[in-house]
């Protein structure tokens, strides 16, 4: 059975319109909910003529698995029972025929068991309290509904419990006061003035602790916010309460948006498909995206919840006062928002670094779907199952998306083109045309005039990575530099042929001592004092008034996420690296010279000592300068990541182990070369043990570089420099070095140490799931021949929960993404993965569906893995039943099969 596809192109208005919805849940029990609908509807256009066609989760769950069911208890038309002869209900559509041409009024009553719903769409049970998640499709699973983002409606929540069982009834929008009915019964109702689609509807019942604040906005409103956590757990949301406060304030002041309810409220809960929901007023949480502390979060996990908490608050404005028309235009409110929260992340720490790190995860994760058989362009033309949307490529691609358009346009003009975008459609459902229409506007009525049709035709309708092979020329006697570019566009197996796309390209030239050459190009192609449209498959470009053959510098900032083919001598990457202007071109340099060392001894077996000389004097360069903040710093000796370096190989070529040997190479030569600088550089950023946590820029950066340069000395010389490493898991001054610490000791120490280690780790936090979340993870990355019978022995212990999210990623998503042991030549890792994605499939389809896009990169291997992944996916494909995973498994083995006819 295939997985049938749904197609952009099939879109069509709704038939009936819902102005006001009001939900009455009744909490009889964890396992018994009464939900009461009354939806206040009017035909639409031609609507009247047609039957209604409502969503709803099925009577009896597919294939014998655990997915939500829903009983239909009644249906009621104007107060009148409704003819059941006239309802047709099959699989999850229910039709009804016979309406009225007039407004009118349609109830339902089911009944629905929370405490059974482990696929965590729509209401379910976490912990003794009542919570939801309805994006995508979760609200069908509550009640029958027009199931889709471009039915806006009012909404009005009624919850009824047993009286004093919940101290919280919470739901959308502003609250009447809490009553206790002549039923003996507690009673509170929710209302929200703003109209949204069912997708941001959030319910919450239980017994939470609080962290309260206000916030004072531009216009001098005061909001109250509030953070719900489990009992005890609110000091841990203090960063994220400071971090609300913050968005808040950057919000009104980058982009003029104002909160607009009175009331703003954060649920943390341990059971969460996603990281967090923005539902209106009542933020939903992954209790790792919420709750931090020096004993329990590293400094990435900080930055990860300023990130995310920021994200969550922005959708507000992008996603919920303007949301999106179809699932298709995803993209718009989440590369948006992805865009704001990036922006965030940089105003409040590292600009530069911050950068850094996005390339990093682009690279490293999108780089790699848009070369699997799941790539997609940023709005997809067709998808098997809408969960699948929620991808790398519409998240962070279309992040990048809008850093072009912001990138070509400007600042000034960006932000006129936000404003006409949420003046336009706030209140409405709107697609990706009208977003890059405001932006044209707003650039029409600029100085810079810039057209984005052909930005707009390519960048969101095709799928891929492409590459910009780049040759340059100077005329000492003209004074002309000449930069000649050529797009390769990327070839895929289900997609039409590409158009060359419109690219941003910021550059500069430097002259031999590294200051800056201006730019003046002969022709009108330079934006932004700086930034060149590439637009055509072929262009040259010529500058004058250039005194010297100048070093270019490409692609700044990463303006563009495109691949640069550029044959540089290994001397080019250093003097980049000692002194362009650009934070990320200078990181970028470093990458590119230890990439083509990598490369060399992954070719050649071993390093030229011309590249080591040069690589190794680049490094000392780096270590000497007191320019670089320690972040920086840090970065730009780290190593590239397998995963990017993967990428860059030819296709059907992949094998981790030749990666692995040729990056473990490189890290010991670099370690023992320099091992007095790295102890040096060790000692030197130690401060941070003596005083009190604290997460800073400068505290962050300084335990980056100290942990760096102690996984060189444990690599140069791992019997004198490994007790450095437990010595900082025994001390256990903060979450940061503990794991730093033992990452360390479970690729290097024998088994005694692991053992010491590990079980120190696990009894100090044996009551705490979160840390323990991370000592599962920390465990199946390691890098041992042995770590798949540590993860299978770890499925059996009392912490690991098999039904939870974040304990599932963390151990089997981890494994599949241990570039290594993961793709062992023996099959195991893939025959392992299949099994448990197969299991997970029964109660949680989108988490299978996760775990497996860990196969849809096999056309990319040799072909003895290459045939070992196929054999896995066919195994999947035999027994899977959810449109998630078949979609996924059949894509994948569509692609090879068209590959290997190709060839």
């Amino acid at each position: 059975m295939s997985a049938k596809e749904l197609y952009l192109r099939d879109y069509q208005p709704l038939t009936h319109v819902i102005d006001r919805t009001e939900l009455t849940f009744e909490l009889l029990a964890e396992d018994e909910v009464i939900v009461t609908s009354l939806l206040h509807m009017r035909p639409h256009g031609d609507g009247a003529a047609q039957p209604l066609q409502l969503s709803g989760a099925p009577e009896i769950a597919p294939n014998g698995s655990d997915v939500p069911t829903m009983e239909l208890l009644a249906i009621r038309l104007d107060d009148a029972p409704y003819p059941r002869e006239h309802a047709q209900r099959v699989g999850e559509t229910l039709t009804l025929s016979a309406l009225p041409h007039r407004p009118f009024t349609l109830g339902f009553t089911t009944k629905i068991n929370p405490q059974a719903n482990r696929s965590l769409n729509g209401l379910y049970t976490s912990g003794g309290k009542f919570t939801t998640q309805c994006e995508a499709h979760g609200f069908r699973n509550i009640t029958f509904y027009h199931d889709r983002p471009d039915c806006l409606s009012i909404f009005t929540t009624t919850i009824i419990a047993p009286h004093g069982a919940y101290a919280q009834l919470l739901s959308n929008g502003n609250p009447s006061e809490r009553t206790l009915r002549a039923d003996g019964r507690d009673e509170i109702t929710w209302h929200d003035p703003y109209p949204k689609p069912c997708y941001l509807f959030a319910l919450v019942a239980g017994n939470l602790d609080a962290l309260r604040d206000t916030f004072t906005t531009r216009s001098g409103r005061t909001v109250d916010l509030v953070i719900y956590t489990d009992a005890g757990d609110t000091p841990r949301a203090v960063h994220a309460m400071e971090s609300l406060k913050a968005s808040m304030k950057w919000d009104e002041e980058r982009f003029g948006r104002e909160y607009d309810l009175d009331l703003f409220q954060i649920v943390a809960v341990h059971d969460f498909n996603f990281g967090a929901m923005e539902n209106k007023g009542l933020n939903i949480f992954n209790a790792q995206a919420i709750l931090a502390d020096p004993d329990t979060a590293t400094d990435t996990r900080y930055e990860f919840i300023q990130a995310v908490v920021a994200h969550e608050y922005f959708h507000n404005w992008s996603g919920n006062r303007v949301t999106c028309r179809d699932w298709f235009q995803l993209s718009l409110k989440e590369g948006f928002t992805v865009f704001r929260d990036a922006e965030f992340t940089a105003d409040m720490n590292d600009r530069a670094v911050k950068r850094i790190d996005d390339v990093q995860d682009m690279r490293t994760v999108q780089f790699a779907e848009d070369a699997s058989s799941m790539a997609h362009p940023i709005r997809p033309q067709s998808v098997g199952a809408i969960e699948n949307f929620y991808t790398a490529t519409v998240y962070e691609k279309g992040s990048e998306v809008i850093r072009m358009m912001h990138t070509m346009l400007g600042e000034a003009t960006f932000r006129a083109g936000c404003d006409l975008y949420f003046d336009r459609h706030d209140g409405q459902a709107a697609t990706t045309e009208d977003f890059v229409r405001a932006m044209q506007d707003a650039s029409n009525n600029s100085a810079q005039p810039i057209d984005l049709s052909q930005f707009e035709a390519t960048w969101y309708n095709q799928a891929g990575t492409p590459t910009l092979d780049v040759h340059d020329s100077y005329d000492a006697s003209s004074k002309r530099y000449t930069l000649h570019i050529r797009q390769l566009l990327p070839t895929l197996w289900n997609q039409p042929k590409h158009q060359p796309f419109h690219i941003p390209v910021r550059l500069g030239l430097l002259s031999a001592d590294g200051t800056t050459i201006p730019l003046h190009c002969e022709t009108p192609c330079i934006t932004n004092e700086d930034v060149l449209h590439v637009r055509a498959l072929e262009e040259s470009f010529v500058f004058s008034d250039v005194p010297e053959r100048p070093t270019l510098s490409i692609l700044r900032a990463w303006s563009a996420p495109v691949l640069i083919c550029y044959d540089r001598t290994v001397a080019e990457y250093a003097f980049l690296m000692k002194h362009d202007t650009d934070g990320f071109n200078r990181y970028e340099a470093g990458q590119q010279l230890m990439l083509h060392a990598i490369t060399q001894i992954m070719r050649d077996g071993s390093l030229s000592e011309h590249v080591q000389d040069i690589l190794i004097a680049s490094i000392e360069d780096v270590l000497a300068d007191d320019s670089l903040s320690p972040a920086l710093m840090a970065r730009s000796l780290t190593l590239p990541d397998m995963g990017y370096i993967a990428e860059l190989q030819d296709e059907g070529t992949v094998n981790p182990e030749h990666i692995h040997h040729g990056r473990a190479s490189l890290k010991r030569i670099i370690a023992q070369t320099l091992c007095d600088k790295w102890h040096a550089l060790y000692m030197r950023n130690r401060s941070t043990e003596a005083r009190p946590y604290l997460w800073n820029v400068q505290d962050a950066g300084e335990r980056a570089l100290k942990n760096l340069a102690l996984s060189y000395l444990v690599s140069a010389d791992t019997k004198t420099y490994l007790p450095y490493a437990i010595s900082q898991c025994r001390a256990f001054h903060n979450m940061t070095d503990v794991r730093v610490g033992l990452r360390l000791t479970l690729d290097a120490g024998d088994s005694a140490q692991r053992a010491e280690v590990l079980d120190a780790y696990a009894t100090r936090y044996a009551n705490n799931n979160l840390a323990m979340t991370q000592w599962f993870a920390d465990q199946a990355s390691a890098d041992r021949s042995d770590v798949l019978d540590d993860v299978r022995r770890l499925l059996e212990h009392p912490a690991y929960d098999g039904k939870n999210p974040n304990n599932i990623r963390a151990l089997i998503g981890s494994f599949a993404g241990n570039m290594r042991w993961m793709h062992h030549t023996d099959g195991s890792g893939y025959r392992f993965l299949a099994e448990h994605i197969l299991s997970i499939e029964q109660f949680n389809p989108m988490v299978a569906a996760g775990l497996s896009k860990r196969l849809a990169t096999a056309p990319r291997f040799e072909p003895t893995r290459r045939a070992l992944m196929l054999s896995s996916l066919q195994h999947i494909e035999h027994y899977a039943f959810s449109p998630n995973v078949r979609e996924i498994v059949q894509k994948t083995l569509a692609s090879m099969q068209a590959r290997q006819s190709a060839a």
